[in-house]
């Protein structure tokens, strides 16, 4: 005889509501570990001896099937379906807007409920095809804290943080638009798309500090990496930080995947002004977290992002400060062209003298690769993301385009 789920059952209520988020919407299990998971089951009376066993199906439909309807999950009863369904959310973030640079990224603007912060929320999310790779760009917070004085996501307060949940449906949502997950009626045993993964890697570099929001990062990067589902290897995983430093040598640690500093200054007066988190973690501690990140090697280098600034820090007396900063560091210098956005009050360096300071960084040991401008027709490149649906208006898509003809002979 079916059992349906008592929602008006007090233990019933009480067990779902410790899962239940802040908003009162039904928990999402997506962005749970299996402990809770399991935690989740219990909820809805799964007996005892079969919550692991269901977890299990439900791990393998949600990450390495795609799924996002309990309808589909064939191997579990109709009756437990539907009370999953009753209880519980697999649903992926709403695509707000949609955008696909003439260069082939593509640009997401994702909603998610409001969390408890009163209407809902939006972030960008960003995919970069390249040769041989897919690199997926995935955001942390709605709006930044940081206020870094050249980057446009810096100008949007923080609204919240996102779960860890939220976190993973970026990734989902993206594999799912991109063809990376098997149609839900192909034979079980085939999993991956027969050209291949098109989202190979993912950055944690959106909008957002990560490691101001450690532990859903931490779950979400810990589930991607999972080798019995999403199953991305922690070397094609790298979080970016402006530098919160007491979290660095924990994500080496309890996470493990690869770092990446936003550097963009050698001495603590410019670093203060570009990168105002460094008032609170000055250059010395910065880089003592680096030389002791765990694991780090000649294998595993740490990743400094450098932005260049015309005029303010891409002269050759900057490059020897970079190369005297980061001696001992086994490390890579990714230089990147200043992105302009409406309202800036930066150039980007001219390239000749980009290539001048890459060569001498070249010179002296370090791999300095000049990273290729990627979307800026759709303001998703390095340090233009921000959400509010906030949609340029004609005049600032002028201005966009004036300033990249003038400055960079696009």
């Amino acid at each position: 005889m079916p059992v349906s789920l008592d929602l008006t059952d007090p233990q019933t209520r009480s067990n779902l509501d410790k899962l239940r988020p802040a908003d009162g919407s039904r928990p999402s299990l997506v962005g749970m570990d299996r402990a809770q998971m399991v935690e989740a089951m219990a909820s809805i009376d799964v007996p005892e001896k079969q919550r692991r066993m269901r977890v299990s199906q439900i791990w393998h439909w949600l990450y390495v099937r795609g799924v996002s309807d309990f309808s589909l999950m064939r191997n579990i009863s109709a009756d437990l379906r539907g009370r999953l369904s009753e209880a519980f959310d697999i649903s992926r973030p709403k695509i707000v807007e949609e955008q696909i640079s003439d260069d082939g990224t593509r640009k997401w603007l994702l909603q998610f409920p409001s969390g408890g912060a009163g209407k809902p929320v939006e972030v960008e999310t960003v995919y970069i095809p390249e040769e041989g790779r897919g690199t997926l760009c995935i955001s942390s917070q709605v709006g930044c804290t940081l206020t870094c004085s050249f980057c446009h996501t810096g100008t949007q307060k923080l609204v919240r943080n996102l779960t860890a949940g939220e976190i993973l449906g970026q990734l989902l949502i993206a594999r799912e638009r991109l063809g990376d997950f098997p149609n839900a009626d192909t034979p079980q045993g085939a999993i991956v798309p027969s050209e291949g993964r098109k989202v190979s890697n993912i950055v944690m570099m959106g909008m957002g500090e990560p490691l101001y929001n450690f532990d859903h990062v931490k779950q979400a990067l810990l589930i991607a990496s999972d080798g019995d589902g999403l199953s991305l290897s922690k070397r094609r995983i790298t979080l970016s930080t402006s530098g919160v430093v007491p979290n660095i040598y924990r994500t080496g640690e309890e996470i493990g995947v690869m770092l990446a500093i936003s550097l963009h200054a050698v001495r603590d007066d410019l670093r203060d002004e570009l990168v105002p988190i460094n008032k609170k973690y000055p250059l010395s501690d910065l880089l003592d977290a680096c030389r002791n990140y765990p694991g780090v090697s000649n294998a595993k280098r740490i990743t400094f992002e450098y932005v260049m600034l015309k005029g303010v820090n891409d002269s050759l007396e900057d490059a020897k400060g970079l190369v005297q900063l980061l001696k001992g560091i086994p490390a890579k210098i990714n230089l990147i062209p200043f992105n302009p956005w409406p309202g800036s009050n930066f150039e980007c360096s001219d390239w000749k003298q980009i290539k001048e300071f890459a060569e001498f960084i070249n010179a002296n040991g370090y791999a300095s690769p000049i990273r290729t401008p990627r979307g800026r027709d759709i303001l998703a490149a390095c340090g233009q993301l921000k959400s509010e649906s906030e949609r340029l208006k004609k005049s600032d898509r002028l201005a966009l385009e004036a300033m990249m003809i003038a400055g960079h002979g696009e």
